[in-house]
């Protein structure tokens, strides 16, 4: 009876302690949260901080959030760009972080209260440095034969796809779409999204893909593959920078707070490199891995804000549209 007695006593200690336990709750897109993404890292590391759990949500993330508007569950969302933060802000969802911002280590000034970068990259095509010599510039690649096969996402659905239509529109302007009709021979299938392309490149299914500067650093780091090079183009290359935010609707505010803060920490910068593989949002070059330092950088970088991308977005997807459907 007394052994029936402490077993019901244990568990009922353990149920008031799960009870009592803060629930974070933070959407996300799928790859964040896979186990090959920067989550799994991420939520251990914080919850041994905050004594709390953090539990992901993961999918298509501002639809998501759009669709369930102020009856959302997040505290917190992680995983927007700049490219679709507007959409985002005016929905009036999110709220003030309120934090310093002087320990970004941005290549561009950021002043946002709202939406906090964690990691950035630019937008780059991959290709395998045994095979080719790369190029230089955005003509050069434009130029090439056409029986170079090229591979992209479809920037109806990707965040990598959008990147390159504005890329184009931020290089070429009024003659965007004559440049993607000299691209469109190239380009021998477009994708849903970045993982399928990119597979195709790695089975050797396609000379180049549409990737990111840092996608050598992953075959570098990761397998200890040097053939992979991203072309660095004199015209300048697009930026990219992931954001979160913290919810207006939040029932654990200043739990959510915590989580923010944390992404400026050195602890959550380190793990982005060799997680998300990108370059992390607060965190000096020198405490970067090695696969990073060595890294060729763009001297221009190409950005537009929230509300040019927005303006833009429409316009640049249709000359895309136009040249690869003739």
């Amino acid at each position: 009876m007394k052994k029936t007695l402490l077993t019901v006593a244990g568990l009922t200690f353990a149920s008031a302690a799960a009870a009592q336990t803060e629930v974070l709750t933070v959407y996300a897109p799928d790859y964040f949260g896979s186990e090959w993404g920067p989550g799994p890292s991420i939520e251990a590391a914080f919850e041994e901080r905050c004594g709390c759990d953090l539990q992901y949500q993961t999918g298509d993330l501002l639809p998501r959030l759009l669709l369930e508007g102020e009856r959302t569950e997040a505290d917190v969302a992680i995983g927007f760009n700049t490219d679709v933060t507007k959409r985002a802000r005016d929905s009036g969802l999110f709220a003030p972080h309120g934090l310093d911002l002087s320990p970004l280590t941005l290549p561009i000034e950021w002043s946002d209260d709202t939406f906090l970068p964690f990691n950035y990259g630019h937008t780059a095509f991959i290709y395998d440095n045994t095979k080719s010599d790369g190029f230089d510039s955005f003509e050069a690649l434009l130029d090439a034969p056409d029986d170079l096969r090229i591979v992209i996402q479809d920037p109806r659905s990707s965040i990598s796809g959008l990147a390159l239509v504005l890329w184009v529109n931020a290089v070429y302007g009024d003659e965007a779409e004559a440049a993607w009709a000299r691209l469109a021979p190239k380009i021998v299938t477009v994708t849903q999204g970045w993982s399928e392309s990119y597979g195709l490149f790695t089975d050797g299914e396609a000379d180049v893909v549409l990737s990111y500067t840092t996608s050598p650093a992953y075959h570098i780091i990761a397998e200890e593959d040097l053939t992979k090079s991203a072309a660095i183009f004199e015209e300048g290359h697009y930026f990219m920078v992931e954001l979160a935010a913290k919810l207006a609707t939040t029932d654990n505010p200043e739990l959510a707070d915590q989580f923010l803060e944390f992404i400026l920490t050195e602890d959550f910068q380190t793990m982005i490199p060799t997680t998300n593989w990108s370059f992390p949002a607060a965190l000096s070059e020198d405490k970067w891995p090695t696969g990073f330092q060595d890294l060729p950088m763009p001297e221009t970088v190409l950005f537009y804000d929230e509300n040019e991308a927005a303006a833009l977005r429409d316009g640049a997807i249709e000359a895309w549209r136009s040249a690869l459907s003739q």
